[in-house]
Formats: structure tokens, C-alpha cells, sequence
């Protein structure tokens, strides 16, 4: 019988995340795991199959610690704001995990409203926070989603590369900005 593997497959995965969230998910090595568990990379073999295993599996984490951030989010008073607010907090405190999930390479190119769903989990909750929140049809809702998306999008993008910093209150006055704008263009338009 070979022996028990003295880690569990969450303390492997929470040591990958740890990697990926200083580092990057390409520095999530097999020697840098074991480095990371004061181990050889060997009882992380008997757990997964490879290490292509272990960063789904990171990944998976990673998109975790996100949702958490948008399920924050979603039960505020103002759930669409606030998650807005949240992804720019993301990728503030996670730039390598924003980085890992936001800001890869695509292989399919997509619409704007193509891809939120594909890489937002969230998705259909949130574009309910816009339409019950402000009383806005389907079609108009996806764009208010979208335009916002794009320019809190760009915001984090912005911080987690660390081209630049905002102040809190700079974000929000300039994403409360965008929004009224939009609001006031979906007013004179009808």
C-alpha cells in the first residue's frame, strides 16, 4: 500500500493559488509548489494526475475568489454599481489573479456582449441588477452592461498593470459619470 500523502488537495491548490496570486500562473511550477509546501513536487503526483490538472484547478480557484467579490456585490443596495465597484476592488488587491482571468489572450475573437458571458460567471445575475434596478428593457439593459463593462474594464485593466492608480473616489465619481451619461442619452433618445 503506498503511503498517505501528507497534503490534501485543497492545501496544494490553496499553495497554487498563493503562487499564481504573487506571481502569475506561469510561475505555478512543480517545483515551485513543492518549494511552497517544503516538499518534493512528488506528493502533488499522487494527487493529480499532471500539472495541467492542477492549473484547471487553480484557475477554478481563482475564478472563486472573484465570485466572491461580485456576490458581495450582488446583494448590496445598489448591486450594479457596487459590482462594477468590486471589479475594480478585484483587480486592486488581485492584480495577478485580474491579470489571469480578465486579461488572456482570447483564441475566439467576440463582440463585447459576446464575451461577458464566456468569461463572467455572473453574468445573467448581473444583467438582471441592471434591468430591475433601473427599470430597463433587455436590449438597453446589455448595452448600459456593456459600455460600463468596457470602462470599468479599462479602470482595472489600468490597476492591475500598474500604468495607473486612481484614488477611490476618482473611480467612483468617473464611473458615476459614464453611467449618468447613459441614463441621460437612453432619456433623450426615447
Amino acid at each position: 500500500m503506498p503511503p498517505k500523502c501528507k497534503f490534501t488537495r485543497d492545501e496544494i491548490i490553496a499553495a497554487a493559488l498563493d503562487i499564481a496570486r504573487k506571481s502569475g500562473l506561469e510561475a505555478v511550477t512543480a517545483r515551485s509548489l513543492g518549494e511552497k509546501l517544503g516538499s518534493s513536487s512528488k506528493p502533488i503526483f499522487s494527487i493529480f494526475e499532471n500539472m495541467e490538472e492542477v492549473l484547471e484547478e487553480t484557475l477554478l480557484a481563482a475564478r472563486a475568489v472573484y465570485n466572491e467579490y461580485i456576490e458581495q456585490a450582488l446583494k448590496s443596495e445598489q448591486p450594479f454599481r457596487a459590482v462594477g465597484s468590486k471589479y475594480i476592488e478585484f483587480a486592486i488587491r488581485e492584480p495577478m489573479l485580474f491579470q489571469l482571468l480578465f486579461m488572456k489572450e482570447q483564441t475566439e475573437k467576440r463582440s463585447a456582449l459576446g464575451i461577458l458571458p464566456m468569461i463572467d460567471d455572473n453574468y445573467e445575475e448581473i444583467l438582471s441588477s441592471v434591468k430591475t434596478g433601473y427599470g430597463l428593457d433587455e436590449e438597453t439593459a446589455k448595452g448600459f452592461y456593456r459600455h460600463l463593462w468596457i470602462y470599468t474594464h479599462g479602470i482595472a485593466s489600468l490597476i492591475a498593470t500598474g500604468v495607473c492608480s486612481f484614488k477611490p473616489q476618482e473611480i467612483g465619481e468617473m464611473v458615476s459619470q459614464v453611467f449618468k451619461s447613459l441614463l441621460k442619452y437612453k432619456m433623450t433618445e426615447g
